[in-house]
């Protein structure tokens, strides 16, 4: 099946930009079921401008399960578009046959029985066979990291992040963004990006006590190539103090910064820039509109919001790319750029099938040396599941309730909160559970878990400040990940109310009992961003679960109702 679009024009002044996916090849051999490495690489090489986009790894640095999201919605605007559209619709959307590999790499129906077909994804050593692949086809292609790389696994987080820089240092990045990274710390940041063999770029991380541009981290950064000026510009995470803990970086200040986006897109332009490209952290709505309002930059490349799109979405003259997460997709995008235009381009997200991709020897050896001192740790196993466990949505995936389901019993609680972060890699059901499994959804600089009691009325607001995160209708004012976790109680929620609206029948699972807002309950929880938090580490808490319970039995969760979806 050929792509909905595998061919677009777009009226640019008195020009045309045309551009084209590659998803239609590998959604072809899809219906074929069966794919090799040459028939995943395959790209027609186009123009005179190749870039390489890789985002949101969270440090998997090995072949991995991954459940695309069942439930991602849109408000406003967004309502019903991409990449607010999963599943069935998805696959209509795009043309994709039921059963086949890009049905499984795209979307989550039948996740455990496709991924025992076609295998794990991701793995750091196939990444490089890939961008190498690309480089020997277009030497001097562009790799870009959009961020979230040093963040997510038991050994960056036992190292700082050095396991990550090491192996992402032999792909050879020309530049990265970033926003997980700065909870190891701006000390530790800091130590990092002055040896970096590479731009780090974010012209929206300011020196908070001057409200200037930070030193440390440069806006934009040039490269010719192709005969073409390209300026690449950096956009961190703009709310970094908000979805994490502020005092961890006190020195800097983020925001989205339209204004001086604007000022460094014309900078550049002015500077001979015939391409202007944006790698950008802001999350995939926000890109939208920032697209939308920022004249001048040709290509955004997406990240936060770990969304895999097999094509790009244009706003106006600018192209949005989305290369999903976990290490699992690479994007490939070749442009014509002439007369200090872009006139048109060629792009492929290309899924990285572990089975199908030969590992890079070098960067396999690697990996092996960084995990190497922590092997019996990771190996190490806890328990077994019966459940597929996968963490991705809007609302409580079955990894999020495993993780709740600890917070009540161990801290003997009467509410559990987990966050709403998209990053963990997902478990096949008659798997063990390792070490390693329980850091990918847990490991974090600020892991503790709470216990602390909370009124009924404190909780619905928490609840509210959450949702209005998730689905204001301005893309500017969602500033979160999904939808905090919730075990031991049920509640609705209607997306389409304002905020302090939207939170309503609120229960105790346990006894039914409607949550009174005068009364006291004892609510356990994690990932508080306040400084000073005291508790025991999550992943201990989790260990200790799994430990006793042995195999994971999960139901399920038909705790929370959604209105105006």
């Amino acid at each position: 099946m050929i792509s909905r679009r595998d061919f677009l024009q777009v009226s640019m002044a008195a020009s045309a930009l045309v551009g084209a996916s590659g998803f239609g090849n590998w959604s072809r051999l899809a219906a074929q079921q069966a794919l090799t490495q040459d028939q995943l690489l395959q790209f027609e090489t186009f123009g005179n401008v190749s870039l390489i986009h890789i985002t949101d790894i969270h440090a998997q640095m090995k072949p991995i399960f991954f459940r695309e999201p069942e439930i991602n919605l849109g408000v406003g605007e967004n309502k019903g578009e991409v990449p607010h559209v999963t599943g069935a619709d998805f696959r209509r959307l795009f043309g994709i046959e039921d059963g086949s590999p890009s049905h499984y790499a795209l979307t989550y129906n039948d996740f455990s029985s496709l991924a025992r077909g076609y295998g794990k994804v991701g793995g750091l050593d196939r990444v490089a066979t890939v961008v190498n692949a690309i480089r020997a086809d277009r030497p001097d292609a562009i790799l870009l990291d959009g961020g979230d790389t040093w963040h997510g696994s038991y050994t960056c987080l036992k190292t700082q992040g050095q396991d990550m820089v090491n192996v992402m240092n032999a792909l050879k990045p020309d530049a990265m963004t970033f926003h997980w990274e700065f909870t190891l710390g701006s000390e530790r940041v800091n130590e990092i990006v002055e040896g970096l063999p590479f731009a780090a770029l974010g012209q929206n991380i300011f020196d908070a006590e001057w409200d200037e541009p930070a030193e440390m981290f440069k806006p934009y950064k040039f490269f010719e190539r192709g005969g073409v000026k390209v300026a690449v510009i950096g956009q961190a995470f703009p709310y970094m103090p908000i979805a994490n803990p502020g005092w961890m970086f006190p020195e800097y200040s983020f925001g989205i910064r339209d204004e001086h986006m604007q000022e460094m897109v014309d900078e550049v332009r002015g500077m001979g820039a015939e391409l202007v490209v944006c790698l950008s952290h802001n999350g995939f709505d926000v890109d939208k509109k920032m697209a939308g309002i920022v004249k001048g930059i040709d290509v955004i490349l997406s990240g936060h919001t770990h969304d895999a799109l097999p094509e790009p979405v244009l706003v106006g003259e600018t192209i949005i790319v989305a290369s999903g997460s976990n290490g699992k997709f690479v994007s490939r995008v070749d442009l014509d750029v002439r007369d200090g235009r872009m006139m048109g381009f060629h792009h492929k997200l290309i899924p990285i099938f572990s089975d199908v991709i030969t590992p890079d020897a070098q960067v396999s050896a690697l990996i092996d040396e960084q995990r190497a001192p922590f092997k019996t740790e990771l190996e190490e196993v806890i328990g077994q599941t019966d459940s597929l466990l996968y963490r991705r949505g809007n609302f409580n995936g079955s990894w999020d309730d495993l993780i709740c389901d600890a917070l009540l019993s161990e801290r003997e609680a009467d509410i559990a909160m987990s966050p709403g972060v998209r990053w963990g890699p997902s478990l096949l059901p008659g798997q063990d559970i390792t070490r390693e499994d329980i850091y990918n959804v847990t490991s974090m600089t600020y892991g503790k878990a709470y216990r602390s009691e909370m009124t009924g009325e404190f909780i619905k607001v928490i609840l509210e400040d959450v949702a209005d995160n998730i689905f204001n209708p301005d893309p500017y004012y969602q500033q979160g990940g999904d939808m905090v976790r919730i075990g031991g109680m049920a509640y609705r929620i209607d997306i389409t109310k304002p905020q302090g609206e939207r939170i309503s029948d609120m229960t105790l699972i346990k006894s039914g009992e409607v949550l009174d807002p005068a009364k006291n309950y004892v609510v356990a929880g994690w990932a508080s961003v306040n400084e000073g938090t005291e508790g025991p580490q999550i992943w201990d808490v989790v260990e200790n679960h799994i430990r006793k319970e042995g195999t994971i039995r999960l139901e399920p969760n038909t705790s929370v109702e959604v209105v105006g979806a």
